[in-house]
């Protein structure tokens, strides 16, 4: 008599996957800066399934576009877009789009910066999605949230793999509705 093996382990979830792999790595890129490396999660393909499906699975019909900020935002754009058969947006460093691009200036936990996003990509009224890899002070998110907005699109929510709640970045985003995998 063949014995049949049991059922496979029902996969874990998203947030279990990034407490076992964020790497953490004090004092970078500066002193008293607490940096959160969500690098060895995304290498994990298990890991960075988990993160993709829970983001499409929480935002399902909300959304007919999905803006990733650079950088690891386009990684998870880019899944989340192919997951939901949707368009993708990438917001960009300052100086980095041609064309005729909408600009953002906004602060981060440790300096300043710019963003971009090339206009004319999707019809005004289309519902966009941003994703990012953490929710920090909101600066980037703030930012990215006024270029959608301004480009005349409307922005259904923000989802993020980590929220750094001791830095209160939720507070910068108003009353959209955000989505973190996992907070700390």
């Amino acid at each position: 008599m063949t014995q049949l093996s049991s059922p496979p382990a029902a996969p874990s979830s998203a947030a279990t996957h990034v407490d076992a792999l964020l790497a953490s790595y004090p004092d970078f890129p500066q002193p008293d800066i607490l940096f959160r490396d969500l690098n060895p999660v995304f290498a994990d393909a298990v890991a960075f399934r988990a993160i993709i499906d829970d983001l499409a699975d929480q935002h399902r019909g909300q959304f007919d576009a999905v803006a990733g900020i650079e950088a690891r935002g386009f990684l998870l754009a880019a899944a989340v877009g192919y997951a939901a058969n949707v368009a993708v947006l990438a917001v960009r460093k300052g100086g980095k789009l041609p064309g005729t691009v909408l600009t953002e200036e906004y602060d981060l936990e440790y300096g300043s910066a710019r963003l971009e996003l090339e206009i004319g990509q999707l019809s005004v009224g289309t519902r966009v999605l941003i994703l990012d890899d953490v929710l920090a002070t909101g600066g980037t998110i703030a930012a990215t949230s006024r270029l959608i907005e301004r480009a005349g699109y409307i922005l259904t929510g923000v989802g993020v793999v980590l929220e750094l709640t001791d830095l209160h970045g939720r507070e910068r985003l108003g009353t959209t509705p955000v989505h973190a995998i996992r907070s700390i």
